[in-house]
């Protein structure tokens, strides 16, 4: 055998005997002991996956994120100084270290878990696999396991097997292999190995050629072994699951981007703060001990805390989740959680043809016949009845030249040939009953389909008439029409009959569909084996069927148009075929300068070329798998948020190279395992739910970001005023924890369920890397001011007025408190009033209820107050809390007037801001 090449080699160019002999083998087979040599040498013909990531691993990645150190950190500190603090004063209060150590191991296996549960495709890859395989050995036919095929077995094919390995076919008869896992094409495709290959076409044009994990649907044939395992043309696919990195949600992106952020600042801070607590020390009279600078890091633990939200990750999870449950309710599956919001950012939505945007159903959609040639127009019956008579000979010559049959079990389901039980569906919707039909006209002769004649006939006993049918491509039938059959009957056909019925067919053609010519004739006695019944026919009309547009697609890509999302087809389908599909669907337009590009040309440019003219492209025809990974790749390297949906075993690779991959239900394992959504009912038109969707679960994460953003500025900015005048620390660790997780947190769940806005899907999407747009920044700094201005006037007054830093301490982590929980009901809308009816939100308003009666009780309710180190307060000092708390709610609402003032001067439209 001839040795490995790095570069794989083009069998289909080959002819037999080269194959035969570069593989050392021949049509007898290989002996049990060459086989076996192989079987060592080359190893198993199973698919092989990649090394899972150990949980051990994982839970290292987590402790490196800048977040969860800065977190651990301020933990060891507070744990470090509540052991100094139980030694020095017999005190234990190791509450604030637990609760940072629990937020840490939260997040962490939160993110563990989601992480576990992205799938491995192969595991559906390898289930596509044949356990058994025919096989010539000792040149007798054998059945051994499919995982011990070699290079160089000759394999024997029948219907109904899967083929076990990639071969060179020799020796077929009528073979026919659905493929269309593999390449997309939903018509088996008849091999013929005989054929004459000298270019490198694509794999659902290689005639001599059978693929691993296809599937024979008819006739049989012989093949060569050529390449096994992961060397294979679904093994090719198999590697690029393997070697194809999941890639990074934008949201994932933007929280990462936002956690380092906040993780520089906390660092800057705290050393702001120890830097002025060093300096202003009077080192010669008092000097430092680890005791006396227990207050300065008790201080910068309280800044750390203060500066991370820590229920971010938490409640950003929570409100992917609720998302999901939702989209589930709308036969949505979703897999994995950042997917929803992944899709409410996608620019671009990749599509394939078949299963996808078609039903993956052929369907007799035109037909033709006398007066309508002549006319130069066909008869549209696409699941429509024909009600006139002379539709009829066609009819019953496209039910009886047919080997279709439905399947008993479920009609709506064919055994057979896709094309023909296109012409039984055709039959059904004219009431024409199959088992009625077979009743009446008894088969007794059939001339098979040859791919060289391409027609197929059969001869029928009407009482002790015989009558013959043929079916096949227009020009071939039509070489043999001698008669033609009009309103009038039956008389000669001429030119220019043929010329009619040409120029008809050829425009059908051109919109795709694929055209079947029907004749007849009469035959006098029954015809023996080998007898040749095509000639001398009558051409009775034609019919056209193609996979037609699901009807839901149409509305469903003008709705994503008009938020912003283009619509690319990505098909193994002819170029015309897909063309045709798409300018039905309007994803193709050439007015708009759409372009479409074929194979051919894609081979022929590099990923530079195809990045100046890929915005420009909504149909990619004849595509491999690694083209529409290839493709992919490319949209996202020029700032595409990618969404990908399809089907079949060739989806699969690009399905995990794209931001979002969404797989039909009805498709193979392999692609739904590979997918992120798995669209339940197949309906294209569920993806435009899930982009509003997505659409609503960003902007809410927005709103939460803002909301706790805010609280924590606030929140600082109280500590570093108080540390430059000097003061006592206004706030420890155990206070902003509190604020962080009950009266921000709890708030901040009902915010991420808010509902959609009526205009969100006529907005653009959005394409920063950034959480931190559209004057997020000013609002989270001006919101958090109003706060500070609040609770710091209260500290102040505590300070100043009463003397009593305690009482100080108490009014402002109340006013922090409640503050929040009112500015949560204005943080709907950063324009709308509070006060203006929205959709209703109750879980806002009951989690806002919740979270008051908790604050008090941690201030009010004895033993619980001493706990948080908290104080009773004079009936005034409480007037103040409840006067102070609105303050900034009041401020927010006058901000938001200026805005609308400042929109409606400029015609800026923000009912959905």
């Amino acid at each position: 055998m001839e040795a490995e090449s790095s570069q794989p080699r083009l069998w289909h160019k080959e002819n037999e005997d080269e194959v035969l002999r570069q593989l050392n083998t021949t049509k007898e087979g290989l002996s049990d002991k060459e086989a076996l040599l192989r079987l060592t040498k080359d190893g198993y013909n199973e698919l092989q996956g990649k090394k899972r990531k150990s949980v051990g691993k994982m839970i290292l990645e987590q402790l490196k994120d800048k977040t969860n150190i800065i977190l651990m950190i301020a933990a060891s500190i507070s744990l470090v100084l509540a052991i100094v603090e139980q030694m020095t004063n017999g005190t234990v209060d190791y509450i604030e270290s637990i609760v940072i150590f629990t937020i840490v191991i939260l997040n962490s296996t939160i993110a563990i878990v989601q992480e576990r549960k992205a799938e491995n495709a192969l595991d559906a890859l390898k289930d596509l696999s044949a356990p058994h395989a025919k096989v010539l050995r000792e040149g007798e036919l054998s059945i051994v396991l499919t995982r011990e095929l070699v290079r160089g077995d000759i394999v024997y094919l029948e219907a109904g097997d899967i083929v076990p390995a990639d071969l060179r076919l020799f020796d077929t008869s009528e073979l026919a292999i659905q493929e269309a896992a593999l390449t997309g094409e939903s018509v088996p495709v008849i091999k013929d190995a005989e054929i004459e290959i000298e270019e490198n076409l694509s794999i659902g044009d290689r005639l001599n050629m059978a693929y691993m994990s296809t599937i024979v649907t008819g006739g049989n044939g012989y093949g060569i072994v050529v390449e096994t395992a992961m060397r294979s043309e679904v093994g090719k696919i198999a590697q690029s699951l393997n070697t194809q990195e999941n890639v990074d949600t934008p949201l994932k992106i933007k929280l990462a981007k936002l956690g380092h952020n906040l993780s520089i600042v906390a660092i800057f801070v705290c050393s702001i703060v120890i830097g002025l607590d060093l300096i202003r020390w009077d080192w010669a009279n008092n000097p430092m001990t680890f005791v006396s600078f227990m207050p300065t890091l008790m201080t910068a633990v309280a800044l750390a805390i203060g500066v991370i939200p820590e229920g971010l990750p938490t409640i950003a999870t929570v409100i992917m989740a609720l998302g999901v449950t939702r989209m589930a309710k709308k036969n949505a599956l979703v897999k994995k959680l950042p997917a929803v919001e992944t899709l409410g950012s996608a620019t671009v939505v990749c599509s394939d043809k078949t299963g996808t945007l078609t039903q993956n159903k052929m369907t007799v959609v035109e037909v033709a016949v006398n007066g309508d040639f002549k006319q130069g127009k066909t008869r549209i019956v696409e699941n429509k009845p024909i009600n006139d008579k002379i539709y009829q000979p066609l009819l019953k010559a496209a039910m009886l030249c047919n080997n279709a049959e439905f399947d008993p079990d479920d009609e709506n389901n064919i055994i057979g040939d896709p094309t023909e039980g296109a012409l039984l569906y055709f039959g059904k919707v004219n009431k024409i009953d199959l088992d009625e039909i077979d009743e009446k006209y008894e088969r007794v002769f059939e001339q098979p389909f040859d791919s060289d004649r391409k027609m197929m006939s059969v001869v029928v006993k009407d009482k002790e008439k015989l009558i013959g049918y043929t079916k096949g491509a227009i020009e071939e039938v039509l070489d043999e029409v001698t008669h033609f059959l009009d309103e009038d009957g039956i008389r000669k056909i001429t030119l220019e009959d043929k010329k009619q019925i040409l120029t008809l067919s050829t425009q059908m053609a051109k919109r795709a569909l694929r055209v079947l010519g029907f004749a007849t004739k009469e035959i006098k006695e029954v015809p023996e084996e080998g007898d040749d019944v095509e000639e001398g026919l009558t051409f009775i009309g034609l019919t056209g069927m193609i996979d037609p547009p699901r009807t839901e697609v149409l509305s469903a890509i003008r709705s994503c148009r008009d938020a912003g999302v283009r619509t690319v087809m990505i098909t193994g389908d002819h170029k015309l075929t897909a063309v045709a599909i798409a300018q039905s669907l309007e994803i193709f337009d050439e007015n708009r300068g759409d372009l479409a590009v074929g194979q051919d040309e894609l081979e022929k440019m590099t990923d530079e070329e195809l990045k100046l003219i890929i915005k420009k492209v909504t149909v990619f025809s004849r595509v491999s798998p690694q083209e529409k990974l290839r493709i992919v790749k490319v949209m996202n390297e020029v700032g595409e948020i990618t969404a990908m949906t399809g089907d079949g075993v060739n989806d699969a690779p690009a399905l995990k190279a794209a931001h979002i991959g969404i797989a039909m239900g009805s498709g193979t394992e392999v692609a739904k395992d590979a997918a992120d959504l798995i669209l339940l009912d197949d309906d294209f038109k569920t993806i435009e739910v899930a982009i509003k969707e997505g659409r609503r679960i960003y902007k809410n994460i927005i709103k939460v970001v803002q909301f706790l953003l805010a609280g924590n500025v606030a929140e600082i900015l109280m500590i570093i005023l108080a540390q430059i005048l000097g003061w006592p620390t206004p706030l420890i660790a155990i206070h902003i924890l509190v604020i962080n997780l009950i009266t921000d947190s709890i708030p901040a769940l009902a915010l991420g369920v808010d509902p959609a806005g009526r205009n969100i899907m006529k907005e653009k999407p959005l394409k920063t890397n950034s959480l931190f747009s559209d004057g997020l920044v000013v609002r989270v700094i001006t919101h958090g001011v109003f706060t500070l201005i609040a609770s710091f006037a209260a500290y102040a007054y505590g300070i100043l007025v009463v003397d009593s830093q305690p009482v100080a301490m108490t009014m402002s982590f109340m006013i922090l408190s409640i503050s929040q929980l009112l500015h949560s009901v204005n943080q709907r809308s950063n324009v709308a009033s509070a006060f203006k009816p929205h959709d209703f939100n109750k879980w806002l308003y009951w989690a806002t209820f919740g979270s008051l009666v908790i604050v008090l009780i941690l201030s009010l309710v004895p033993g619980v107050q001493g706990l948080f180190n908290l104080v009773y307060l004079t009936p005034l000092q409480y007037l103040l809390v409840a006067v102070f708390s609105f303050v900034p709610f009041i401020f927010v609402e006058i901000e938001k007037l200026i805005h609308r003032i400042y929109l409606k001067k400029h015609k800026i439209d923000y009912s959905n801001m």
